[in-house]
């Protein structure tokens, strides 16, 4: 049996004798440097806002998260922009974008906003080559079924774009998160290519119950089973079972540079559910491949 990785030097040790490439890694976040250190800002408040402190593990200049990632080995990754108001979306695509130039372990990523003109910059987004879109619910505070999405969700269903979507009620409730808005969502576009952020916590029951239903929603697994997690919004080991039999729609995600824990007890927490070496090779690489078409 592999052992999990130690510390996150050892990560390439785990991945490798798991007979992988490297991580296919579907959370992780680059913003424009005002508004990194804005969110990071945020967290340094969070025993106001969430009554736990939440240290940032990786705060650290652009380049040397960039080198913290080519350690660790994770060879793809998207940038994760989101707004937070109206008038930012089609900059921080533009932005995001240029980011991604020249580094093909980028997954170009781009973002959206419940406003006029909102289908025209995601049309300019998909053409310029945007391969990921990220919506937060909380954040944004929008229902995600706001009649100014619909061209964007008509869109995005067609061309078949992974939308990573933070839209549980953790790690804080807002007015349209919960499995309720997402649900009326696919209810009116079913294809939509959604990935579940955080595992939906903490409604996960509900929003494995969304994966089991729809052809095309996944799950991403940030933060998903960590300590921290575990304290706060825990996982019925009951529904581990169910969590195998979704094997090829769960997917690896961190919520790097912003989480308050070494990168590697991601990895130790995914583990330690004891769902076997099948499911983390498709967890840590194998299903991210598949839904970016990455050569494995």
């Amino acid at each position: 049996m592999v052992r999990p990785p130690a510390d996150d030097a050892d990560v390439p040790r785990y991945w490798r004798e798991l007979g992988l490439p490297g991580l296919l890694d579907v959370h992780v976040h680059f913003l424009p440097e005002r508004v990194q250190a804005k969110v990071w800002e945020y967290f340094e408040a969070a025993g106001t806002h969430y009554g736990s402190d939440w240290p940032v593990a990786y705060a650290l200049p652009e380049d040397e998260r960039l080198a913290v990632l080519d350690r660790l080995g994770v060879r793809a990754f998207p940038t994760l922009p989101y707004p937070h108001k109206p008038g930012m979306a089609a900059w921080l695509n533009e932005w995001s974008a240029g980011f991604a130039a020249g580094r093909p372990q980028i997954l170009q990523s781009a973002t959206f906003y419940p406003e006029p003109g909102a289908d025209g910059y995601v049309a300019a987004a998909l053409d310029a080559g945007a391969r990921v879109f990220k919506v937060h619910v909380q954040v944004g505070s929008f229902d995600p079924r706001d009649a100014l999405l619909e061209d964007v969700w008509s869109r995005l269903e067609h061309s078949g774009t992974p939308v990573v979507i933070h839209c549980g009620s953790g790690p804080l409730a807002g007015e349209h998160t919960g499995p309720a808005p997402v649900t009326g969502l696919l209810e009116r576009f079913p294809r939509l290519q959604l990935i579940i952020a955080h595992l939906g916590m903490p409604e996960y029951r509900e929003f494995l119950d969304l994966a089991d239903r729809y052809e095309r929603v996944h799950l991403d697994t940030t933060m998903f089973a960590t300590d921290f997690t575990e304290r706060l919004m825990p996982f019925d080991p009951a529904d581990r079972p169910r969590l195998s039999a979704l094997r090829a729609k769960v997917l690896l995600g961190s919520d790097f540079p912003s989480i308050p824990y070494a990168y590697a007890h991601q990895l130790q927490a995914l583990h330690r559910l004891d769902l076997g070496e099948e499911w983390l090779r498709a967890v840590l690489w194998e299903n991210g491949a598949r839904l970016f078409g990455l050569e494995t």
